[in-house]
């Protein structure tokens, strides 16, 4: 559903996987039913549509924001599992709506934030579940990058509830909540001083975590930088690899520096900082974020996963992101607790 940037990089995914069929394409534009038939795939303009004429095991969701919840909700009618694009929904009460949909009715609902599912992000998820750093006491995160004019050609990327913190922080977070657990309480600086757009162009944000953990991230998409984990990590579908580090993360026994994966520690452990660091590289298994994302979607469809991303758990990240906007705009700290009440 949706056949814009990120759609048609599903199309290609799903064409590219031997244990999926691409069976429809559903797009009110003239471009999306050229793109269809460019495939030779069925084309519709209406997504129950779609959903009624087809009957598919499983439904991609890569409509505009405001169109997420409507049309998971069109998918769960008819008990249909879907993978809805992230973020799941333009206001929380839109979200609130998806979760009770879902969660009465027990269809799956799969969040599409790839980062969970490649190999970096996972793989620090396990070493601080497992307790590799120690007591977890500090992270550090960075995304900037330098958006060319023409990206901003498109006007709801001018408007609110279109900037970079929707957009791209968005990502950010839910990888620092999945690997670092709950953020319970968010301070934050925007500015929109390089393009006067009615959304920001840059923030500053401090976190403190359910564990007491606490963190600060630096945001700008008009910056020049390699600092951001789409080029970093190399897993992004249309950015160059540039190797490197974007998160930071220090404890009582070791950091670790990713997606490049360097755990930094003293040796033996009893060591101090007046005391060498030892470097240590973390192997990975190769595996790319979105095709282990699509296999784990089929693996819902068929019943033998639960959602890695739930309904739910896509909804505290929105919430964790619209207290820090709300917090650059009121100049306060605010609470996520105080985004779901």
């Amino acid at each position: 559903m949706g056949a814009g940037l990120i759609g048609r990089e599903h199309a290609a995914l799903l064409r590219a996987n031997p244990r999926a069929q691409l069976v429809g394409i559903a797009d009110v534009s003239e471009a999306g039913k050229s793109f269809a038939d460019g495939l030779g795939i069925p084309h519709f303009t209406d997504v129950g549509e779609m959903l009624d004429a087809i009957k598919p095991d499983g439904a991609i969701i890569a409509l505009p924001n405001v169109l997420h919840v409507d049309a998971a909700v069109a998918c769960i009618e008819r008990g249909i599992p879907s993978l809805v694009e992230k973020p799941i929904a333009d206001t929380l009460e839109a979200a609130m709506r998806l979760v009770e949909a879902t969660e009465r009715t027990r269809v799956p609902v799969l969040i599409g934030h790839q980062r969970r599912h490649s190999p970096d992000i996972s793989k620090a998820k396990r070493m601080v579940g497992e307790g590799a750093l120690g007591r977890l006491v500090a992270v550090n995160g960075m995304w900037m990058a330098d958006k060319p004019e023409s990206y901003f050609d498109v006007e709801w990327r001018r408007q609110a509830g279109g900037g970079p913190l929707l957009i791209n922080l968005i990502h950010d977070i839910d990888c620092l909540r999945f690997i670092c657990g709950d953020i319970d309480n968010v301070m934050a600086f925007t500015s929109n001083a390089i393009r006067n757009f009615e959304v920001e162009d840059t923030a500053s944000v401090s976190l403190q975590f359910a564990s007491g953990t606490l963190g600060t991230l630096l945001m700008s998409d008009a910056a020049v930088s390699p600092f951001n984990w789409d080029t970093a990590a190399g897993q992004a579908l249309y950015f160059p690899h540039q190797p490197g580090n974007s998160y930071f993360l220090a404890g009582t026994k070791a950091a670790l520096a990713l997606p490049g994966m360097d755990l930094w520690r003293h040796e033996p452990e009893t060591g101090n900082w007046q005391d060498p660091l030892v470097r240590q590289h973390v192997s990975l298994d190769g595996s790319k974020a979105y095709e282990n994302q699509l296999n784990h979607f089929l693996d819902v469809t068929a019943g033998k996963a639960k959602p890695l991303i739930s309904a739910r758990d896509g909804m505290v990240t929105l919430a964790t992101v619209l207290a820090i906007a709300r917090a650059g705009q009121e100049k306060r700290p605010v609470a996520v607790s105080e985004m779901l009440s």
